[in-house]
């Protein structure tokens, strides 16, 4: 009575603990495979109650004779990393292993509800185990003996079933061999509250006719981990709730770091920077437009820093055509795109009308479109996107009002002035530049 006693005691909290403690201090993400398959083979003892004659094993030898007598399935569920509940089902047969012992055969079916905790993670050694694993469970088991011993001493019991029940302990150790599978061993210890039969078929003699029994299992078996992650669940690495929150805020941090990214130097942050390829020390506005306020397409600290270069002889007629022709042969006008893209960005527009606006003002002038790519992808690849990007453009000024003819294509392909490994400087090479014929 005493070790039935002990074993409720502990069964009981094994799973009061287990559901205390789901919400208390398992507070964990749910990116873990919950459900476990189990299969194992074993043996399965009865150590007591025996009839007179009978053994379940040769006692003369230390470890008792070995039989594969018990197979079992369970499937397993995680409440979170550290407890869950498991439900199994179980065959046994059970014979004389010894000449000494009269014959006798019992089969049983069994049926358990268990508690499980995770006692790695419990404990919080899992990273000193690695691979090894240890589980405990404990619970309520329910079975169906059935006597198949044909000889009178089982007075007449061939045949007979009737249901058991008790408590179920044990522990499993378990080293993983693969990301979803575990192979394991299992010892059980079972105490039936409940017991008419003996192990060996035969009825108790006891007027009660109510026996407490006793069984010990070993096995050794595999646990499959079923779900979309590809590690085991009692070995997937789960971080608390506080950990998931602190990396949520580094990862806002860094996205509002790179937000406030300055890429082109003119003091106007990336996400409010609508001309993020402004030429340096040129004024810009809050938008980061660089400030054109007689609406030429140049912007004015260009023009005038041009205009400063030209001859002062030269009439004003002539010092504007040289303004602007130094700017489209110097590539300071260009058409911009995303990565892998033929459409010009919305940044561009001021570039496309400032080609126009000139051609527009000398008709009799013809430009080469140049196309450029960044060095991601191969070469043959970059020649065809530089080449579309240049047939692009040319299409988007014909629908404006330019003569095809005064248009032409050039390819460069892959433009290799800056690095490769920088985005924002690939940011201003994937574009199409102009020159004048001459």
């Amino acid at each position: 009575m005493k070790k039935a006693l002990v074993l409720l005691s502990l069964v009981s909290s094994i799973l009061l603990y287990s559901q205390k403690n789901i919400k208390e201090t398992d507070s964990t993400q749910t990116t873990f495979n919950k459900w476990t398959l189990e299969i194992s083979a074993g043996q399965l003892k009865g150590t007591t109650p025996y009839a007179d004659g009978y053994y379940s094993s040769n006692p003369g030898t230390f470890f008792g004779s070995i039989d594969i007598n018990s197979f079992s399935i369970a499937g397993r569920y995680s409440f979170g990393s550290k407890f869950g509940v498991k439900v199994g089902l179980q065959y046994d047969q059970l014979k004389n292993l010894s000449t000494n012992s009269l014959p006798f055969n019992m089969q049983q079916i069994g049926i358990s509800i268990q508690g499980v905790t995770n006692l790695n993670r419990l404990f919080n050694i899992e990273n000193k185990l690695n691979r090894f694993g240890i589980l405990l469970h404990g619970g309520f088991k329910i079975d169906q003996m059935k006597s198949k011993t044909a000889n009178t001493l089982t007075n007449g019991n061939y045949n007979k079933k009737e249901l058991n029940g008790g408590l179920v302990v044990g522990i499993t150790p378990q080293y993983r061999i693969s990301n979803r599978i575990s192979i394991f061993g299992d010892v059980t210890v079972q105490n039936n509250f409940r017991q008419h039969f003996n192990w060996d078929g035969s009825y108790s003699n006891l007027s009660s006719n109510n026996m407490k029994g006793q069984s010990v299992v070993t096995s050794l078996g595999l646990s499959f981990s079923i779900g979309k992650n590809k590690m085991h669940g009692d070995w997937s690495i789960i971080k608390p709730e506080e950990t998931k929150k602190i990396e949520v805020i580094n990862n806002r941090i860094e996205e509002i770091e790179t937000l406030m990214n300055d890429t082109d130097k003119d003091g106007v942050a990336d996400y409010l920077d609508q001309e993020n390829n402004s030429v340096a020390g040129v004024a810009v506005d809050s938008r980061g437009k660089m400030v054109d306020v007689n609406r030429n397409g140049v912007p004015d600290e260009i023009e005038r820093y041009i205009s400063s270069k030209v001859e002062k002889e030269k009439s004003s007629e002539d010092l504007n055509k040289s303004t602007l022709q130094t700017l489209i042969d110097d590539e300071y006008i260009a058409v911009f795109f995303e990565t892998n893209k033929t459409i010009p960005t919305n940044v561009s527009t001021e570039g496309l009308n400032f080609i126009r606006s000139y051609l527009k003002s000398n008709p009799n002038e013809s430009v080469y479109v140049i196309g450029h790519a960044d060095e991601i992808g191969t070469e043959e690849k970059n020649k065809k996107l530089s080449e579309e990007r240049a047939k692009a453009t040319r299409e988007i000024l014909i629908k404006s009002g330019i003569d095809g003819k005064r248009l032409i294509i050039l390819a460069e392909g892959e433009d290799n002035s800056v690095d490769k490994d920088s985005k924002k400087s690939r940011d201003l090479v994937r574009k199409v530049t102009f020159k004048i014929i001459k």
